[in-house]
């Protein structure tokens, strides 16, 4: 009897434990072994992204290099002779009108108005026609005439130049300290017609012509004042990028930046502490 208990007794045993640790189905673990397929691939599929991913951005940043080397190129191969030769012309121009001038007036706030530039403008054409008569009329003296003065309003110098033209000389600076000089010329056949840009000394990318096309017929004073901006804007710009150049130049791997710096990018070198 004590055979038989033992014997049924280790039978139960056997049945429970079958219980307890159930038969995997041959679809289970066929499904177990696809998910765990899928899983390694979407590991490397994750690797892969990222490997072309980085190879896109290595192309994009060869490519805009590639263009930014061109534009500097073109930047300078635009900038010599002829730019040159016109700068140093008018600068010189510019230098024997303000050296003949007999007074410099500062203007501040409103007296700087279309009015005052509407009397530059008159005054210039009859100065031009006064020389343009025949014989030694032309030459007769005028104490009106023999006043030459020039006028400051905040970075602005503005004169009258021979040939019924109006100049302005452009001063641009930062932090206190002065920096480049940019010219324009205006120019008009009568009191009557519009004004329009006859030269000027802009560096080529700045929106010089479609200000003028924009504002310079409808409101001259607003043109004047927005290529002062402008060109104060973008020596800013310059001078900030150049600043951090030189601050932060061991930090910054590389810096790429459009012609008038209003688009910048840079790359920080990473230091394994």
């Amino acid at each position: 009897m004590e055979g038989s208990d033992m014997e049924e007794s280790s039978m139960k045993h056997n049945i429970m434990s079958s219980r307890k640790k159930p038969i995997l189905s041959p679809d289970y673990a066929r499904r177990h072994l696809e998910q765990l397929k899928g899983r390694g691939y979407a590991v490397t599929g994750e690797v892969n992204f990222m490997q072309e991913e980085d190879a896109r951005l290595d192309t994009t940043r060869a490519r805009l290099n590639n263009v930014l080397k061109r534009h500097e190129e073109l930047k300078e191969r635009l900038s010599r002779d002829s730019d040159k030769m016109i700068y140093e012309r008018l600068q010189k121009e510019f230098e024997a009108a303000l050296a003949a001038q007999t007074e410099e007036i500062y203007l501040d706030g409103e007296q700087w108005n279309d009015g005052l530039l509407a009397t530059i403008r008159e005054r210039v054409h009859m100065e031009a026609d006064r020389k343009a008569m025949p014989g030694d009329m032309g030459m007769l003296p005028d104490h009106h005439f023999h006043e030459k003065s020039s006028y400051k309003v905040g970075n602005k110098v503005i004169c009258c130049l021979e040939g019924a033209r109006i100049g302005i000389q452009y001063e641009t600076s930062f932090a206190d300290e002065p920096r480049e000089l940019y010219h324009c010329v205006l120019e008009s056949r009568s009191f009557l017609e519009k004004m329009t840009v006859a030269e000027h000394t802009v560096p080529f990318f700045l929106p010089v012509r479609e200000a003028e096309n924009d504002l310079l017929s409808s409101n001259a004073m607003r043109f004047i004042d927005y290529v002062g901006e402008l060109v104060q804007a973008y020596v800013d710009r310059r001078e900030q990028v150049n600043l951090i150049k030189e601050l932060y130049g061991n930090q910054i791997g590389e810096l790429y930046h459009s012609l008038p710096y209003h688009v910048i990018e840079f790359v920080l070198n990473v230091y394994d502490w």
